[in-house]
């Protein structure tokens, strides 16, 4: 039986179109005249270019973007991150068409495919918060910032799946599941905009907008190698965003590039007579972020390292490693770095909260404008039972309080005041430019464990701006983010210092489950088949392997040559690197089977410096390279 099985999977290797390896490190794709070009990591500058050239449409950019949702959203890697796609988004496209050919383009976004995070309002898809409990809701309305997206051009190809009413970092939801991450599917993507962070990552849009809270942009963009900014509270417009906490919500894009991030901010940031905080950012806003870009921000800068939030258990020295190699990595570009301790900082943090305290009240004021809503409160969601398991505990223990005004919650404001006083005023003292400290302290989460290290709530309870960009990747492949946070209104000098540290750095990568569709489908496995043979030539296994990157499986059939019995079967990164997979055990010998195979393993496949090692009955160790048929 065993042969047969072997036979099998090896007539199916023939069977399976020959593809080049992807390399997972290779440069954003470059957007040529050809007919087939690929949007993988292009950016909103290129497909600008490519659609100014007559290269490609807007219409076929969001056909592009729809086919890769297609194949990678719900089959394939199965990333689940989009909970609605926009019946309009070719429509739209095919009217901005008309205005291009007509010669008036409205700016940089004009014809790009984006997506939003499915707490914005949108007039021609509902808004859910993920909740099953607001399934087919329409408010009639965009939020501004949706409108102000539109305007300069921007097609919504969909909105993303998010925690729940924004109640979490992990991205589950009642309505649209759990998004995992591409980078390794068996984590999640942060949150709670882990929808948007997933499909701008896996190149399901151009960039994309979420909302923070505590975390709910930056948490997403570490777990996905992109940037994300948390503007200074009053930056951008809450109208029309679900509300979590009325004190501590904010808008803004994530994104692949800062100079992406920044051409979103252009759009979307300023005053709105609808939320009066943005009165406060008037003669603080840039004629452009994009144009005030520097390649040089790191040189001279004072960096402050605010150590106690590094953490100090074994679980975080991982990610506070990854982040101290990014901080030498500003040091090289001219940048000081100051180790800083702020007495009292941390207890600080820990009571300037107050979402608890608001989010019930803030969810009754919005349910008011609509009348027609098919819930009211979040008590009404509780007696229903229209949530995800995960978020009961949560959700009870916000919808306990009894009255706006508490002395918990006073004493939360007065804390808040004083959090932001104690930091501005050790920043002053100190003399520098930002504070950096880890996103998380702790690699993202398996999905359905708890999520565990935030750094959240030092941006979220001073008001102050904070941008997350990519640190670095574990050593099985799992992004890892740091943050820089700035004194009010520092928006343009934190771009430019994460725009100089990109710019030399280069940390963006993108994930090896979502690579550039083939013939505008997912790519078929790649089969690898060879002999491995000790010295002697008295043993001997014929091995197959039949590659599926996406799905994160490798399948296998080893047959012995010699009589010998196989023990055991791995695969190392390098020649006499660590074992990154495990085919059979000593306990499981079926030589027939198929193993989960992480981005790491994925990686030194793709880049041909893989080597399968094979162990026999007769003692032998038998090891060989892996080349995939092209």
């Amino acid at each position: 039986m065993r042969r047969t099985l072997a036979g099998l999977l090896i007539a199916a290797a023939f069977a399976v179109p020959a593809i080049a390896a992807q390399s997972p490190r290779a440069p954003a794709a470059s957007l040529s005249s050809t007919p087939g070009f690929d949007v993988v990591e292009a950016s909103i500058a290129e497909l600008q270019s490519a659609m100014t050239a007559g290269t490609v449409t807007s219409r076929e950019l969001v056909s592009l973007y729809l086919a890769r949702i297609r194949a990678y959203d719900h089959d394939g890697s199965r990333l689940n991150s989009m909970i609605a796609l926009n019946p309009a988004a070719l429509t739209t496209a095919d009217a901005l068409d008309r205005e291009r050919r007509a010669g008036h383009v409205r700016g940089p976004l004009h014809g790009v495919p984006i997506v939003v995070k499915d707490n914005y309002e949108t007039t021609d898809m509902p808004t859910t918060g993920g909740s099953l409990a607001l399934e087919g809701f329409h408010t009639g309305r965009d939020a501004f910032m949706v409108r102000r997206l539109r305007e300069a051009g921007a097609v919504i190809v969909g909105k993303t799946n998010m925690h729940e009413l924004a109640a979490g970092i992990t991205s589950v939801s009642s309505l649209g599941g759990q998004t995992r991450n591409p980078y390794d599917p068996s984590r999640n993507p942060g949150g709670s905009s882990g929808g948007t962070g997933a499909a701008v990552a896996a190149s399901f849009a151009a960039a994309g907008m979420g909302s923070d809270t505590c975390g709910s942009i930056r948490i997403p963009s570490a777990n996905n190698n992109l940037v994300g900014l948390r503007g200074t509270s009053g930056l951008s417009s809450r109208f029309g965003i679900i509300p979590l906490s009325h004190t501590q919500d904010i808008g803004g894009p994530l994104a692949r590039s800062v100079a992406d991030l920044a051409t979103m901010l252009d759009a979307t940031v300023g005053r709105d007579a609808a939320d009066g905080t943005t009165a406060g950012s008037e003669g603080h806003i840039p004629p452009s972020y994009l144009a005030g870009l520097r390649r040089d921000a790191l040189k001279g800068a004072r960096i402050g390292v605010l150590k106690s939030l590094f953490g100090s258990e074994p679980e975080d020295e991982e990610v506070s490693q990854i982040v101290r190699r990014a901080l030498d990595g500003m040091k090289k570009q001219g940048a000081e770095i100051v180790e800083m301790d702020i007495p009292g900082l941390e207890q600080l943090i820990d009571g300037s909260s107050v979402i608890d305290a608001e989010f019930k009240f803030d969810l009754i004021d919005y349910f008011a404008q609509f009348p027609d809503a098919p819930v009211h409160s979040l008590a009404d969601i509780i007696d229903r039972g229209l949530y995800h398991a995960e978020l009961e505990t949560t959700f009870k223990r916000r919808n306990a309080g009894e009255a706006r005004e508490t002395d918990a919650y006073r004493r939360a404001r007065v804390r808040r005041d004083t959090l932001r006083a104690l930091v501005l005023g050790e920043m002053s003292e100190q003399r520098v430019t930002a504070l950096a400290y880890p996103v998380l302290r702790r690699r993202p989460a398996t999905i359905g464990e708890p999520q565990r290290g935030t750094n959240c709530q030092l941006s979220a309870g001073t008001g102050l701006p904070a941008i997350s960009m990519p640190a670095g990747f574990t050593d099985d492949d799992v992004p890892i983010g740091v943050e820089l946070l700035g004194a009010a209104w520092s928006e343009p000098a934190l771009l430019s210092l994460a725009y100089s540290y990109e710019q030399a750095a280069h940390p963006r990568r993108a994930p090896i489950t979502t690579p550039p569709l083939v013939g505008g489908k997912a790519p078929a496995p790649r089969v690898a088949t060879g002999v491995l043979a000790d010295k002697s030539g008295r043993d001997s296994v014929h091995f197959t392997l039949r590659d599926d990157v996406v799905r994160g499986r490798l399948s296998y059939a080893f047959e012995s040559g010699r009589g010998s019995t196989i023990v055991s079967a791995a695969i190392r990164r390098d020649a006499g690197g660590p074992i990154v997979a495990v085919l059979m055990t000593p306990a499981d010998t079926a030589t027939v089977g198929e193993a989960p195979v992480a981005a790491a393993a994925q990686i030194a496949l793709s880049a041909g410096t893989a080597v399968i090692e094979v162990r026999t009955s007769s003692g032998d160790t038998l090891a060989g390279a892996i080349a995939f048929a092209r």
